[in-house]
């Protein structure tokens, strides 16, 4: 008992040291002119994970060291250290000065493909604002045009569908609102058939156009029943024409029950008017 308690005294005064070791060489390289020195410090942070550390130097170093090799490795590095520390808004902003800057460089793949996976990884959820998504798609969408034959297409494609099915589930979200709101203040219905449409109609390969396809049948529906006389019969005749598109794209949906009955009713009315 007292070796094991000799020994974790000893290992916790060796971590003290080498954190006041550590700490105490970054105050030393930070105070420091030796722009060379700074430099592989700022490498071995990155390698041992100490991310702030590497940005901050690397911050200074980028100006230093522009127009050389190092400079266009620590404009890299910086933007991975930021990616690396979950940074993602930041390190995009790097990554994309580093492909402009360097458009064959050494790292512009990588640099293209995490600027944007990072904005990928911060995209938010689907009922927030989706201006991160839609970067993200841009960013995703270039690389894989200037890098076709990358080892991280698959991934960078995954990723796109991804983003994509959460721009439509948003749009999915909005045509179930109006649907739900229905003749309140006036014509929700045909505001949730044009939502939907156009989700379609922008990610025709989404993983929800099957509920997409069926909300636009039921506002369809609706729409009709609540018609005045003159308008009924046109308006049916659009709910039918929904159903045999939406039973054709989706002959064994496990809602085909409730898109049968609204066609017969449908089918009802247009043949005993």
């Amino acid at each position: 008992m007292q070796i094991t308690e000799m020994t974790r005294r000893l290992l916790l005064i060796l971590s003290l040291i080498v954190v006041l070791t550590s700490c105490g060489e970054y105050s030393k390289v930070m105070k420091s002119s030796d722009y060379n020195y700074k430099y592989t410090y700022a490498k071995q942070a990155f390698e041992n994970k100490k991310y702030t550390q590497a940005y901050t130097i690397l911050t200074d170093l980028v100006p230093i060291f522009k127009g050389t090799e190092k400079g266009e490795e620590c404009l890299y590095l910086l933007g991975l250290s930021y990616y690396e520390n979950n940074d993602y808004l930041n390190s995009g902003s790097f990554f994309r000065q580093y492909y402009t800057q360097y458009p064959k460089g050494q790292f512009t793949e990588l640099a293209r493909f995490y600027a944007g996976y990072g904005y990928y990884l911060d995209s938010p959820e689907p009922q927030l604002d989706q201006s991160e998504t839609l970067k993200a798609i841009e960013e995703l969408k270039a690389f894989l045009d200037y890098f076709p034959k990358s080892d991280k297409v698959a991934i960078a494609q995954n990723a796109i569908f991804e983003l994509q099915d959460k721009l439509v589930l948003k749009e999915l979200e909005n045509a179930q609102l109006y649907y739900n709101l229905g003749s309140y203040m006036g014509n929700n219905y045909e505001s949730a058939v044009i939502t939907a449409k156009n989700a379609i109609k922008s990610y025709p390969y989404n993983k929800y156009k099957e509920q997409l396809e069926l909300l636009i049948l039921k506002s369809r529906f609706k729409e009709a029943q609540m018609s005045v006389d003159e308008k009924k019969e046109e308006r049916y005749r659009t709910v039918v024409d929904e159903y045999y598109a939406y039973i054709n794209d989706f002959p064994n949906s496990e809602n085909r029950k409730e898109a049968d009955n609204i066609f017969k009713i449908a089918d009802k009315f247009l043949n005993h008017k």
